[in-house]
């Protein structure tokens, strides 16, 4: 019995902080309205509001046995009592308590919070704030006697309405029922799981059309044979008229008659198979319908109002502009706008980066401002509309400073982001896009709030990340808005099935650009990397199974092929990834991976095709860093695609040291290439002479021979002097260069700006 009281009060305190918090946050909300100044109505409201609602906290904690919050609200309750019935008034400095008594009952409420002797310290220090604010009140005396009871007052207009609207909401709630978050989530999982249904129904329904598809090419070739089927059948009942009963006759007879039930029997299936083809059509059309609509349901189930989440950001902004000596309201507006919870979680912290900058960044103070000619206090905008039936759209502006671009671009510069002639070269718009850089920063010092350039690049990374996009606007001395483009739902996605080295793969749509072809001859290489040309500007190109370190496909590509590109982009960068195939585009439902699996590289998910095949969902942002870090490159793939049955480039790699030996052999071999190893320029003389070798990388400094000794031997050998030499070493003198050249060599590459990446691609020239 004790166990179950246990549990119950472990459950009854979980929905007191539940609904404890629905409370302070209305009692925040009006005090922050009550710090404008309202007209005497609507503060007369206002007041009765957060009255009621610090009561009805006060005998919640007390139901639960939470006599700190209680205690709280008691003194709270006080003071709103003295300006309920007029004995006081509020002050300013008085709302800071009050904030800080908040937070002090928000504090209570987390069951992480250790009870210790400082708490009750700090709780009692409150207590004793709060009474001395209520003592330090002017009190109103009143003309009439004490002991004159004022007749009961008519309730003003706005007291009747706020009435009404309370006693509506008692009406809502009267039809309401708490659900835990977990549950919920659990059904909408089962919900999503039935999108798997609603593909395999589209895919059944296509093969089965596919194979009523395929009786058109029996009929064809029954149509070949059908005239010599007539003709023997006649030959036969020739025979049988003439009383010929011979075994070849009956034989022949027996087939005849088969083939005329085969195509009876054919014709049946085909019969049959057109009618289940329709009706899974049909099915297909209902199960769709009833997936989309249970989905979509379901969602509805997790979409909250965006004020759920906004309700802190006018407190953060005041608190904010006290700190720094500045005034400014904030507005939301679409406040009612519903969001994905998950959506609306990641995207909070994205809006107070955003708030921040704002505040630090955009507003001025109220003199400057006064200056300008523009209001004393700044405003603040949050605006949430709904585009279209799958995405929202929220801006941030302010009517600030304004962005000073070519503080930006000095920052840039100062950082390494971009050289000085590059900044001159941006537009205005071009130059704002730098600030979601990392380390850039308008910020002349680092404070607390901003200026380490951290801001704006989690603003865009999270919101990409969510699968939306965002941009800003600014002008000097109007103002900056920043907007972003979110999903309304994460669940499911629009994403293209790519092929490479075997292997099916989904891209999500909105971090595609563009899907093309191009000739494998309009393929260059620039510094090394392999790119393409698309509107005149450079794009750095890499093979998807080579930056995924899967076996590289054994497709040769001549210059008159064609190469199926996916071109993505991700935080501001993009990339081109050379496939095998693409597919299509379809709609599919990403599933997290497990916890072991929850950090590997360039996979965000997984996801099950209407065939019943489980295929990962790629992460672009991780794709892109991947290749950035690798420098992959096409060539380095064609150096693997050799077709089968063709003999494979035979290289020896010349190396004393064991560590440097083994790690070029083992990237040649992972391009393809059939490597043997010796551990000196006289060994590698002696096996050159024992069989045929296509090229040989070596190192220089080595016992007995080294390697500019042995490139003169090779060159000076009739049989050896056209094969290649790469000399690999870490002699960055121009006058060891020009020694490998003069001794004959074909490449000379520095070991401390070594890129595997430049050996594939100067082997992949060579030979």
């Amino acid at each position: 019995m004790a166990f179950q009281d246990e549990e119950f009060i472990k459950r009854l305190r979980e929905t007191f902080n539940v609904e404890a918090e629905e409370h302070l946050q209305v009692i925040s909300s009006m005090l922050l309205e009550l710090e404008k100044s309202p007209p005497p109505e609507r503060r007369a409201v206002v007041i009765e509001t957060v009255y009621r609602e610090v009561h009805t906290l006060k005998g919640a904690a007390r139901a639960v046995d939470m006599p700190d919050v209680e205690t709280i609200c008691h003194a709270l309750e006080s003071i709103f009592s003295d300006w309920k019935s007029k004995r006081s008034s509020p002050v300013p400095e008085g709302f800071d308590v009050m904030h800080h008594a908040l937070d002090a009952m928000r504090t209570h409420l987390s069951p992480a919070t250790e009870k210790g002797a400082d708490q009750h310290r700090q709780r009692n220090e409150l207590i004793q704030r709060l009474h001395q604010l209520q003592s330090q009140r002017p009190t109103v005396v009143s003309e009439e006697r004490a002991d004159v009871q004022p007749p009961p007052a008519a309730p003003t207009p706005a007291l009747a309405a706020a009435a009404a609207h309370a006693e509506s909401e008692k009406a809502v709630i009267a039809d309401t029922v708490r659900v835990s978050i977990a549950k919920l989530d659990a059904r909408l999982l089962e919900a999503e799981d039935m999108l798997v249904i609603k593909a395999m129904s589209a895919q059944r329904a296509l093969e089965l059309r596919e194979l009523t598809a395929q009786f058109d090419q029996w009929w064809k070739e029954w149509g070949k044979v059908s005239a010599e089927i007539r003709t023997l059948r006649q030959a036969i009942d020739r025979k049988h008229k003439t009383g010929d009963t011979s075994r070849p006759v009956a034989a022949s007879s027996a087939l005849v008659n088969f083939l005329d039930w085969n195509g009876d029997y054919f014709r049946s299936m085909e019969s049959r198979l057109t009618v289940l083809a329709a009706q899974a059509d049909q099915d297909r059309h209902g199960v769709n319908k009833r997936v989309d609509d249970l989905l979509a349901d379901s969602k509805k189930l997790l979409m909250l109002p965006f004020a759920t989440v906004a309700g802190s950001f006018p407190r953060l902004v005041r608190d904010l502009c006290r700190d720094q000596g500045k005034d400014a309201e904030l507005v939301i507006n679409g406040g009612d706008v519903e969001i994905d919870k998950p959506i609306l979680e990641e995207i909070k912290d994205v809006l107070i980066h955003a708030l921040r900058n704002c505040v630090d960044h955009g507003v001025e103070k109220p003199a400057e401002r006064t200056r300008q000619k523009k209001p004393a206090r700044a405003t603040i905008i949050v605006s949430v509309s709904q585009v279209n039936g799958s995405k929202v759209e929220i801006a941030v502006s302010d009517d600030g400073a304004g962005i000073d671009v070519e503080q930006v671009k000095s920052s840039a510069i100062r950082h390494g982001v971009l050289s000085q002639a590059e900044a001159a070269k941006l537009t205005e718009s071009e130059a704002l896009e730098l600030i979601f850089q990392s380390d850039v920063s308008t910020s002349p010092m680092v404070t607390s709030i901003s200026g380490r350039g951290l801001g704006m690049t989690i603003v865009r990374s999270k919101t990409e990340k969510l699968g939306g996009k965002v941009t800003i606007e600014s002008k000097r001395g109007v103002g900056t808005t920043l907007r972003m483009l979110l999903p309304l739902t994460i669940a499911t996605f629009r994403g293209i099935l790519v092929r490479s080295s075997g292997q099916i793969f989904v891209v999500p749509t909105v971090n595609v650009e563009r899907v093309l072809r191009i000739a494998h001859k309009d393929i260059h290489s620039v510094e090394n990397r392999e790119t393409v040309s698309l509107q005149g500007r450079p794009v750095s190109l890499a093979r998807l199974d080579t930056v995924l370190e899967l076996p590289p496909t054994s497709v040769r590509q001549d210059d008159s092929s064609f190469v199926p590109i996916v071109v993505v982009q991700s935080v501001g960068q993009r990339i081109a990834f050379a496939v095998d195939e693409v597919l299509h585009e379809e709609e599919v439902l990403v599933k997290p991976l497990g916890k072991v699996l929850v950090k590997v590289r360039n996979l965000s998910g997984a996801t099950v095709l209407g065939s019943g095949k489980a295929v990962p969902v790629l992460n672009v942002t991780d794709l892109i860093k991947s290749a950035r870090r690798r420098g992959s490159s096409l060539a380095r793939a064609e150096a693997a695609d050799a077709p089968t049955g063709t003999l494979l480039k035979k290289v020896l790699v010349v190396e004393d040291s064991i560590t440097s030996r083994m790690l070029l052999k083992g990237i040649l071999e992972s391009a393809g290439y059939q490597v043997k190893t010796a551990v000196d320029g006289m060994d590698a003389f002696t096996v050159l002479r024992e069989g045929p070798f296509d090229l040989v990388v070596s190192d220089v400094e080595m016992p007995r021979m080294n390697g500019f000794d042995l490139t003169r031997s090779i060159r000076a050998d009739k049989r050896l002097a056209e094969m290649p030499v790469v000399l690999v070493t870490a002699m960055e003198a121009r006058e060891e260069r020009e020694r490998g050249i003069d001794a004959g060599a074909n490449a000379y590459i520095i070991k401390s700006s070594f890129d595997q990446s430049n050996l594939l691609s100067v082997v992949a020239k060579l030979i």
